[in-house]
């Protein structure tokens, strides 16, 4: 007669996440049943929460290891079920936290996730490799950490930071697809191949709305949402659904690129909202001999930096300076962040420092609710 205990294999269980919610499957409802005979052979069902649930492999090979290191388990069956609509519902109102549908978490006062708008004046400074090497680099630290590729037109997120599935849809809740550790969210896992997205206005601000407010991100400590370039829709339906989100902004050492900057950033004077910095990419290009080769002039960061210091009447530091490598650029196109990658190449040196900076700094108190009461005479 096996000796293994009910309470043994739930325990076992428990330390099984499902790979998209990032939950003990114990917790979420999803072990249907669990039961042992007399060899030790254990009999499992898993309720998925989708029938074509990406996934599912993950998910029965986790749990079967995890059972297998019970003491007198000899084997694992699994079968996978599906859960009901009444159970999709009870998961997705548990998830929510008795929220309301399509309430955006990161807007709320309470809200202790630092999110960061990464902008630019122009496109081409590389604003998508920082926005991917900024969120490998903080995930890797230990944060748990998101990103919103909000650069409707110009997706690109999916592909630097190795996306391999769409996500899965529970009813009206999105569980974003996790690469190295990041959970990411881009309008490119909806569209067949590369078809353009030919969207004005209205649309651009619904899909955003829909990103932050439907899809499951869970408790982050970090969001990035990758802007386009410019001062467009994008950027000002942010600073409508998101106040609180600080601005980071992505120039090259060129002048003309700096000039471009600057008014990306000044759009905070009319949002409201505060610069967190300025990060300077393709600084330069480290030679053989160790001498550095400035192929975009020099000093385009600092100059954006002191005009936004000047403007806004608060001081906007540089964060700091990336090099040209080689290797940002194929890890970006083999979805393999540079920090990731090549932790010891020097652009990933500079990323990681930047991301080290973004992730120490305390939340600010502004839009937050400090919990006093006015007192009764």
């Amino acid at each position: 007669m096996s000796d293994v205990t009910q309470e043994a294999l739930l325990a076992a269980l428990s330390t099984v996440d499902d790979p998209e919610i990032r939950k003990p499957i114990t917790e979420l409802g999803m072990v249907e049943s669990v039961a042992v005979d007399e060899s030790g052979r254990v009999a499992l069902t898993i309720l998925l929460t989708v029938a074509a649930c990406p996934l599912k492999d993950t998910l029965t090979k986790d749990s079967t290891e995890a059972l297998l290191k019970v003491p007198g388990v000899t084997g694992v069956d699994v079968t996978l079920g599906v859960m009901t609509d009444e159970q999709r519902g009870a998961l997705r109102q548990q998830l929510r936290g008795g929220a309301a549908e399509r309430e955006i978490p990161f807007a709320k006062a309470g809200s202790l996730t630092r999110v960061y708008a990464v902008a630019s004046g122009k496109g081409g400074v590389g604003k998508s490799s920082v926005t991917a090497n900024l969120a490998a680099a903080m995930a890797e630290s230990g944060l748990r950490v998101g990103v919103v590729d909000a650069d409707i037109y110009g997706f690109s997120i999916p592909r630097m930071l190795g996306v391999e599935h769409r996500p899965t849809q529970v009813d009206d809740m999105i569980m974003p697809p996790v690469a190295h550790g990041v959970k990411v969210i881009s309008i490119g896992m909806f569209v067949p191949g590369n078809q353009p997205v030919v969207w004005r206005g209205p649309m651009l601000h619904r899909a955003l709305q829909q990103f932050l407010g439907d899809v499951f991100w869970g408790d982050l400590d970090v969001l990035l949402l990758d802007l386009p370039p410019g001062t467009g829709d994008v950027a000002i339906s942010i600073a409508q659904l998101i106040p609180s989100a600080e601005i980071l902004v992505v120039t090259t050492p060129q002048q003309a690129a700096a000039e471009v900057a600057e008014r990306a950033g000044s759009i905070a004077l009319q949002t409201h909202q505060r610069i967190v910095g300025v990060v300077e990419n393709m600084s330069w290009l480290e030679l053989p001999d160790g001498s550095r080769q400035e192929l975009f002039g020099s000093g385009g960061g600092r100059q954006v930096a002191e005009s936004l210091t000047r403007s806004i009447g608060a001081e906007v530091p540089l964060l700091g300076q990336i090099p040209l490598d080689v290797r940002l650029r194929e890890g970006s196109d083999t979805g393999s962040p540079v920090v990731v990658g090549a932790a010891t190449s020097p652009a990933a040196v500079a990323l990681r420092g930047i991301a080290r900076g973004l992730s120490t700094r305390a939340r600010g108190l502004a839009g937050r609710s400090l919990g006093l009461t006015p007192a009764g005479r």
